[in-house]
């Protein structure tokens, strides 16, 4: 089911009554928006993410005016912001990335700004204030998760971390792993001291690992935070590079988190999870010259992490997670 919002229209309008944008460069259609999308800003913030909606199709057309665009229909999976090809005047091809302004939208803006096109997609314009990204268009933009072999794949998300890392400005607003990891206080708090639906030895080897890993932890770097197989694209300016950071601090060895517990769900149908991770951290280790060991830990307390972020946002889609940090718990 799609939602359609116009810009003349404070009223989320339901499947099948379209409203046309009149004297707009925007194709002179509404804006379509699948439904799950609009749930999802709606669940996540709230009225602001409502009144964003209804504002987007104005927000749309004030940025080709703004840079002389054509934007064109949007990417069919959005998932946290409206992404959408665009041209410019000259035919340069590039991407708007819109979303509700949020201090995680304005990491990845200063995020990219420091990275500078080195190992990640090139930020071309920013309006932090509009929650506004201007992109260059990755082509041909197929994701590394389309790889069959994993090897291969692990090889290349490897050097693009190497790409990546770069030391910690001395002026900046990134969050530290350390207040991520924090994250679990929340779960402990929801659940008023418990482990809710999270089995409390993970959770307690989750939080246990963290103590560790964050008192013994040097060298820190200014990392992805989000480095997987969905956010490492095919390019042409170099062969892979990464999109969507969220731009945080930390030890090299804890950028492979998500890396472990990605593919999601092909990951977890192969015939033999266990035996893939095992051979993913080897790699990881050999190809990074990090502690095997270390990347182990760091990939179990964030899988736990995760899952309990899916669980605060969304209440459900955690369960992969878990599954994960349980394999990668028993590889310890």
């Amino acid at each position: 089911m799609l939602l359609y919002i116009s810009r003349f229209n404070k009223n989320p309008v339901g499947f099948g009554k379209q409203l046309v944008i009149p004297q707009g460069t925007y194709n002179k259609m509404t804006v379509q928006l699948p439904e799950y999308f609009s749930q999802t800003i709606t669940k996540l913030y709230g009225k602001p993410g409502r009144d964003w909606l209804v504002e987007l199709p104005a927000l749309i057309a004030s940025c080709e005016q703004r840079w002389s665009l054509k934007v064109l229909p949007p990417f069919p999976n959005l998932s946290f912001n409206y992404v959408a090809p665009a041209l410019r005047q000259d035919d340069l091809q590039m991407i708007l990335k819109l979303g509700v302004p949020n201090p995680e939208l304005l990491m990845e803006i200063e995020a990219l700004r420091v990275f500078d096109g080195r190992g990640t997609v090139r930020l071309l314009d920013a309006d932090p204030e509009q929650g506004i990204l201007l992109l260059e268009r990755l082509t041909p933009g197929a994701m590394l998760s389309t790889l069959e072999n994993d090897e291969q794949a692990t090889t290349i998300a490897a050097a693009v971390m190497q790409q990546l890392w770069r030391p910690v400005p001395a002026q900046h607003s990134f969050p530290t792993i350390n207040q991520w990891a924090s994250g679990l206080k929340r779960l402990r708090k929801t659940f008023n001291g418990g482990s809710g639906p999270f089995p409390e030895s993970l959770v307690k080897t989750a939080e246990e690992l963290f103590v560790e890993l964050l008192e013994t932890m040097e060298n820190h770097v200014l990392l992805h935070g989000d480095l997987h197989h969905f956010n490492i694209l095919r390019a042409e300016r170099v062969p892979w590079l990464a999109i969507d950071p969220k731009g945080v601090t930390g030890e090299p060895a804890c950028e492979v988190g998500p890396l472990l517990r990605n593919p999601w769900p092909g990951l977890l149908e192969q015939p033999d999870p266990k035996r893939v991770l095992s051979r993913r951290v080897d790699q990881l280790a050999e190809e990074l010259s990090l502690d095997r060991q270390r990347l182990l830990m760091w990939g179990t307390a964030q899988a736990v992490l995760s899952a309990w972020w899916n669980y605060e946002d969304f209440q459900g889609g955690y369960e992969w997670a878990l599954e994960c940090a349980r394999i990668l718990n028993c590889l310890l």
